[in-house]
């Protein structure tokens, strides 16, 4: 049984029951799972038996230590089409439809190395559980999307959450993507339980799990989302959608089906705790009610909202109610990274600017993105630190001139300062993933070259020249 014991950290932010924070404390680790936390605290003490080299110490002097982060939305593929200049100044809609003609060129060799590129983003930066909704299945063409998803998780030794995603309602039907990437309902419906049952791993500290997610309301039939319903609940799998993110959105349904998004999809049975939303942003307030009543979560987004120009999520009414919610960085081309350490800072201070007084504190969104992402996916075993829980978290060095004068809270310190350079190091079930700014599981310059040819691949198949 592997050991680690991290020895002397300044400060521990265990974001646990009772919000503590341990000074000068050791975590023992012990087969990836946290056997306890407090000080003077000994591998040989508590496991004699170990040989040595079972046994690893790290010193953790001068850093601080905090619960692995959980990103609960995303799109990896998106990676390689960010920083296009001619859609920077687009809202939602019309920004879809000029990246779908870049999106349609996806293949199983980009969708591998932009989940390695944008997973190992949000690595460097604490994260160690990734959701990700992949929605783009070009109708004529075979693909392995998913399990190539899963390879570069594994390879980067995280938690992957994948999402089947789907659209199945093109322009010819009244949808906005084009019809070339669309599925068929029955097609996409079998592929969803397959995946469920090659991959979908509930046991406590899995590392693969699969979620049933049609896109949007705009991009999909009522007779998906009902069936998806009844699939997920049928194989005990989570649901995720795009939700209440534009006005757009929220006229596209009143014109198609009469309602509100919300109501239509709850009139597709898509409420419930097994139930959350990306974005959220305009929900009035019987919908928020309603949300709080049921407890279906909302993936909150914030970069990716203000560059949208989408709006802003009422999370502050949100937490008071008790809705559950989590923090995401989005896809890729509509945030333009994957760091949510930062996204932690920008939504503190977007309501702040918002709702002054009435924001939520730095601290509440560093729970956001710990605790409260890691309930939306339905985990119980990971998001805080205690004895029992996963042994996933990360390291911030700060014994740095740039956070000189900013130490008196460890808490509030990622969302009020923000800390602008990778972990020092980050873990996820016991073992180091990222130290001092460099992934261990990969090769990251040869990686890199085959990334790179992989985005003029995907550029030069659309016309533009990288």
């Amino acid at each position: 049984m592997p050991v680690t014991l991290i020895k002397n950290a300044a400060a521990i932010v265990t974001a646990g029951n009772r919000d503590e924070v341990l000074y000068n404390a050791d975590i023992l680790v012990k087969d990836g799972i946290i056997a306890n936390i407090g000080q003077n605290l000994s591998c040989v003490k508590d496991r004699p038996e170990t040989p040595d080299a079972d046994m690893t110490v790290i010193n953790a002097s001068g850093c601080w230590i905090y619960p692995g982060l959980v990103n609960t939305h995303h799109h990896l593929y998106q990676t390689f089409t960010r920083n296009l200049p001619f859609v920077q100044k687009m809202e939602l809609f019309p920004w879809l439809l000029s990246l779908y003609e870049i999106w349609r060129g996806l293949d199983d060799e980009t969708v591998y190395y932009s989940a390695l590129t944008g997973m190992g983003e949000l690595v460097k930066y604490g994260c160690t559980t990734v959701m990700d909704h992949h929605y783009v299945f070009p109708r004529e063409r075979q693909n392995h999307f998913i399990e190539r998803q899963f390879e570069a998780a594994a390879a980067l030794g995280l938690r992957f959450h994948a999402s089947r995603g789907s659209m199945c309602c093109g322009k010819k039907d009244g949808g906005l993507p084009p019809d070339d990437l669309t599925q068929d309902v029955d097609v996409i419906l079998e592929d969803c339980e397959r995946l469920v049952k090659q991959f979908h791993d509930p046991s406590p500290f899995s590392f693969r799990q699969i979620v049933l997610a049609p896109c949007s309301p705009f991009s999909v039939t009522g007779t998906l989302l009902k069936q998806t319903a009844i699939l997920a609940r049928k194989l005990g799998v989570r649901m995720h959608t795009h939700l209440c993110e534009t006005i757009d959105e929220e006229r596209y349904c009143m014109e198609k089906v009469g309602m509100r998004p919300l109501a239509y999809m709850e009139s597709n049975g898509w409420l419930g705790e097994d139930v959350w939303f990306a974005h959220g942003i305009h929900f009035n307030d019987e919908e928020l009610a309603l949300l709080a009543k049921t407890k279906t979560g909302v993936a909150h987004c914030p970069v990716s909202n203000m560059k949208l120009s989408s709006g802003i999520c009422r999370i502050p009414e949100m937490l008071k109610l008790g809705i559950p919610a989590g923090l995401a960085v989005d896809g890729s081309a509509s945030n333009d990274n994957s760091n949510l350490l930062a996204e932690i800072r920008a939504a503190y201070l977007l309501h702040r600017l918002s709702r002054s007084a009435d924001a939520p504190s730095g601290y509440e969104l560093l729970k956001m993105a710990t605790r409260g992402s890691a309930a939306l996916l339905g985990r119980t075993d990971i998001g805080f630190l205690a004895p029992g829980m996963a042994a996933d978290m990360f390291a911030l060095d700060v014994e740095l001139l740039e956070l000189c004068g900013a130490l008196l809270d460890p808490q509030n310190m990622p969302a009020t300062v923000g800390y602008s350079r990778p972990a020092k190091w980050v873990m996820a079930a016991g073992k180091i993933i990222s130290k001092e700014g460099k992934l261990t599981g990969i090769d990251e310059a040869g990686i890199l070259i085959k990334a790179r040819n992989c985005v003029a691949s995907l550029l030069k198949k659309s016309g533009i020249d990288s």
